[in-house]
């Protein structure tokens, strides 16, 4: 897989002063709120009429210097239509027709018979809506719960952006959204790749531990630190020099070989998030090891604090299996993380301003990788 690349936005560019070519002198009689043309060039000028002239024409000068690479907008005549503003052009692209409103972000969740379900899930696209209030968001299940994804899709108009609350390329990525798309010909529609691997959602995964009271069990903190810091705060190192604190990421689970892949590296990620410490994948279902399989491999490890990460988006049966697994701190679903609603709206983003040299105008179903 291809890792994704955080654009930093360009560096402010100096004040540029130097005029451009259409500074040049011209007419001003019929400009808005213009002095007009001299009648006559020669005229004389008294000492007070020349101050205001040049007055004048600094300030008309002055209008028009352009600051950061961006020229200022010159004020509006009487009766016209004012600029949009900088936001909403962003927002909004323009046709011949008007603004175009911005594509739908339909966040596509499992579904699961546990009634907490829904509710989390519909607690993280408030959160969702909360961060970009101007955005239409709406939820779709692949199953168990209303209100369908083939449904919500039904009820749309124009374009559709789909963000999988999953964290791997599995079956449901790969096929079942494609294939949603496919059975909605009326809309223009694109999917993101799932949320897993990406540094906020090793941050989401992070928060949930230290909730779960993993910082006050081992002595970790919110700030990363490294390996020997970690064993000098907690003298976690067992008699052979293993350190003994570990910790279980457990996921949903898919035969799909990239999926497992993908919670490999989010693994790693959080490893590398909380100083080094060993994290091992395990899964629900579809592929080893299990939760329990792999708290036997870190205890014959030598490690005797484990805990286990939930890299779930709601309660379930999954959650839930995998939590009754974990010999003891066990972390929460995901739910309504701030970072977890931050990696929702990245991962829209990322196909909203995603221009290919095969599809430029984005007007086709295509999937970012990162």
């Amino acid at each position: 897989m291809t890792e994704s690349i955080s654009h930093q936005p360009a560096p402010a560019a100096p004040i540029d002063l130097a005029p451009s070519d259409d500074l040049a002198p011209r007419d001003h009689s019929d400009d808005c709120g213009g002095r007009g043309a001299r009648a006559s060039a020669a005229e004389p000028l008294g000492t007070a009429d020349l101050a205001t002239e040049i007055t004048a024409q600094l300030s008309t000068q002055l209008s028009k210097v352009r600051l950061y690479g961006f020229r200022r907008p010159a004020a509006p005549c009487h009766g016209a239509r004012p600029a949009a503003s900088v936001r909403h052009r962003a927002q909004e692209s323009r046709t011949t027709d008007g603004p175009r409103p911005l594509p739908t972000l339909v966040a596509v969740a499992h579904g699961s018979r546990d009634p907490r379900a829904v509710h989390t899930v519909s607690a993280l696209l408030d959160r969702i809506r909360a961060f970009r209030p101007d955005l239409p968001v709406r939820l779709g299940h692949i199953e168990l719960n209303q209100p369908l994804l083939a449904d919500t899709l039904a009820g749309l108009r124009g374009e559709a952006i789909l963000v999988p609350l999953l964290f791997g390329r599995g079956y449901h990525v790969t096929h079942d959204l494609p294939a949603a798309l496919a059975a909605a010909p009326h809309l223009t529609g694109r999917t993101a790749t799932p949320l897993g691997p990406h540094t906020l959602l090793v941050e989401a995964l992070h928060g949930r531990l230290l909730e779960a009271g993993f910082g006050d069990d081992a002595g970790f903190g919110d700030e990363p630190r490294t390996p020997a810091e970690y064993a000098a705060a907690t003298g976690s190192r067992s008699r052979s020099g293993i350190g003994r604190t570990a910790v279980v990421l457990a996921a949903a689970g898919s035969r799909a070989a990239r999926s497992a892949d993908d919670i490999a590296r989010t693994a790693q990620l959080l490893s590398a998030r909380l100083g080094g410490i060993p994290v091992l994948p395990a899964f629900a279902s579809a592929a080893t090891p299990t939760v329990a399989d792999a708290v036997r491999i870190l205890t014959a490890r030598g490690h005797d604090r484990i805990a286990v990460a939930s890299c779930f988006t709601a309660p379930g049966r999954f959650a839930s299996q995998c939590a009754a697994d974990a010999p003891g701190i066990a972390a929460a679903p995901l739910g309504d993380h701030p970072a977890l609603a931050r990696l929702v709206l990245h991962r829209y983003d990322q196909v909203l301003f995603a221009r290919t040299a095969s599809d430029p105008d984005g007007t086709r179903a295509a999937t970012v990788a990162v």
